[in-house]
């Protein structure tokens, strides 16, 4: 029986990328900390792990050419956040860190509120805060 999941993220420049993710608060798994090939991002409480390869690694894994997140969407990543100030404290570091927002802060229906941004690679990310006495 499968026991864990890890995605898999071409990036252009894995230490820009680290920089990226480290500025907006993120930590990365230890297993990876001196490795120049691969970067272990880790995602909420169950650390859930987004593994960060440099292109021609990523490439080399999948026999395919990569997705142009310029011209579309491959994926979207929803991560929460804990309360309204969160999701407007990421947004302002994903900015000051290069990234790019897509989707203002807003709300998104009764006790929801959110915003989405593109990472360096220009992989997309949304976060929410979901008031569930409202919802």
């Amino acid at each position: 029986m499968t026991k864990e999941l890890w995605i898999n993220l071409p990036v252009k420049d894995l230490e820009k990328s680290k920089s990226f993710f480290a500025a907006l608060g993120f930590s990365f798994h230890p297993r990876h900390e001196n490795s120049k090939d691969v970067a272990g991002l880790v995602i909420g409480e169950k650390q859930m792990l987004i593994m960060l390869f440099p292109e021609a690694t990523f490439q080399s894994f999948t026999q395919n050419e990569l997705a142009d997140t310029k011209r579309g969407t491959e994926v979207l990543f929803s991560i929460d956040a804990g309360s309204r100030e969160e999701v407007d404290e990421l947004v302002r570091q994903v900015v000051e860190a290069g990234g790019t927002v897509f989707s203002e802060p807003r709300e998104h229906g009764p006790g929801m509120y959110g915003a989405g941004f593109a990472d360096l690679d220009g992989h997309r990310w949304n976060v929410l805060y979901m008031d569930m006495s409202k919802m």
